[in-house]
């Protein structure tokens, strides 16, 4: 005698912290034009960039009643390469490059910085640039940080810099 059975069973479990996770993921982009003296386009970047350490615990920071930590106002050139999430400050900054943004905007999740370095800032062979929330050249906090291959920049010719910091 055979005894065949079958079983349909429909189970569902749910449990805790399997499976879907929620977390702020914080990235960044930036635009790089350089134009001449005549504001035509001699040169153009484009390209992911650092969140600092420092930067992410700036944005967290802005959450308190009182933050402690400043906001973000002012872009550094430098000629320097290899910045981490750890660093403070440019590789090897160029004098007198630290220009406050000339906007700072945010739409949804992103906000965007533009910074423009005229005639005479800035000049020279750069290779790295960051976002800072101090006035004062060659100090920290290091929010966003890019390096790039080298962008020449005459003393007459203007840098604009564009970074976007998304949080996802």
């Amino acid at each position: 005698m055979i005894n065949d059975k079958m079983a349909i069973k429909d189970e569902v479990t749910f449990q805790m912290g399997k499976g879907r996770t929620d977390s702020l993921i914080m990235s960044g982009f930036f635009k790089l034009k350089l134009f001449n003296k005549f504001g035509n386009l001699k040169d153009q970047r484009a390209g992911h960039n650092l969140v600092t350490t420092l930067g992410k615990n700036m944005a967290a920071d802005q959450l308190l009643a009182a933050p402690a930590i400043a906001k973000p106002g002012w872009m550094e050139v430098g000629t320097g390469s290899g910045q981490t999430a750890a660093s403070t400050i440019l590789a090897a900054y160029i004098a007198g490059s630290r220009t406050a943004l000339s906007s700072k905007t945010r739409s949804g999740a992103v906000v965007t910085m533009v910074c423009t370095m005229g005639a005479g800032v800035g000049t020279g062979a750069i290779t790295e640039a960051g976002i800072f929330n101090v006035v004062t050249q060659n100090t920290t906090d290091l929010i966003c940080y890019a390096s790039f291959a080298v962008v020449n920049k005459a003393a007459a010719d203007s840098l604009e810099i564009t970074w976007t910091l998304t949080s996802a």
